[in-house]
């Protein structure tokens, strides 16, 4: 009786372990993306979804925010940034699977004003911009203490021998959206962001595209966190994500794919 007892009792753990095992692999998988990701990885995870895969959780914000809470222990599955520091600095604590990081879509860096406002320029190292923004004016982009778009148009505007004046001419936001809307509402006449976001916005026109030497290549490091190593749905939407079926999605929303 003892053995039959224990045998059934044995027989509902592993039965109960068993569901709990299917239950997580069709749990929804948590992706931490760069802003700038936004429209292409919403039209991606519906693909997914579209597939009869459980429609990923996607939390959209600034690289660095979203570094720093997977290290406090935030749930994510997947970690996606704009640049490859904020990856470095949550695989040198070990939180992400080494392995499966890649860079797999690339950007360009832009300037931006409203469309109304919109007067093309050449950007080189001569460019005046600081004559462009007039006296009060200033460029919106991200805070280039921790944001990738930020860090960016710091080398870019240092190349072009102009951060010292233009330093303190910034109106730093949050992320790369933030910034955008900055200029959309035409609180900032100029605006420093990725190509990508630019084109998503009608009340913005890219009047000058900074050169690939200005500043280091913007590219997007996309790889499982530590603590999704063993979740099979995770590795599948990183599969697809950087696979050759999304490569036309990404190339349609003005992403560029290595070469």
């Amino acid at each position: 009786m003892r053995r039959s007892a224990f045998l059934s009792v044995f027989a509902a753990l592993a039965l109960s372990l068993g569901a709990t095992g299917a239950a997580r692999a069709q749990e929804a998988v948590t992706v931490f993306a760069a802003a700038s990701l936004t429209d292409a990885l919403r039209d991606l995870g519906a693909q997914w979804a579209a597939r009869g895969n459980p429609a990923p959780r996607f939390s959209f914000a600034a690289s660095s925010a979203l570094a720093r809470q997977i290290e406090q222990g935030a749930p994510a599955d997947l970690f996606m940034s704009a640049d490859e520091a904020w990856a470095n600095y949550l695989q040198d604590r070990n939180l992400l699977v080494n392995a499966t990081r890649s860079s797999p879509v690339g950007n360009a860096l832009v300037l931006i004003a409203p469309a109304q406002a919109a007067r093309p320029v050449t950007l080189t190292r001569g460019t005046d911009l600081a004559a462009l923004l007039g006296p009060q004016g200033r460029i919106a982009t991200g805070d280039p203490a921790h944001v990738p778009v930020g860090r960016y148009a710091q080398a870019a505007l240092t190349w072009m021998g102009q951060w010292p004046a233009l330093s303190p001419r910034l109106a730093r936001a949050e992320n790369v959206r933030a910034a955008l809307l900055l200029v959309e509402r035409g609180e900032a006449p100029l605006g420093i962001v990725y190509a990508t976001d630019a084109a998503a916005s009608p009340g913005v026109r890219v009047i000058g595209t900074f050169p690939a030497e200005s500043h280091a290549p913007i590219t997007y490091p996309f790889a499982l966190t530590r603590r999704a190593e063993g979740n099979a749905q995770a590795r599948a939407l990183l599969a697809f994500l950087t696979g050759a079926e999304a490569a036309p999605v990404w190339q349609r929303f003005g992403f560029t794919l290595p070469r």
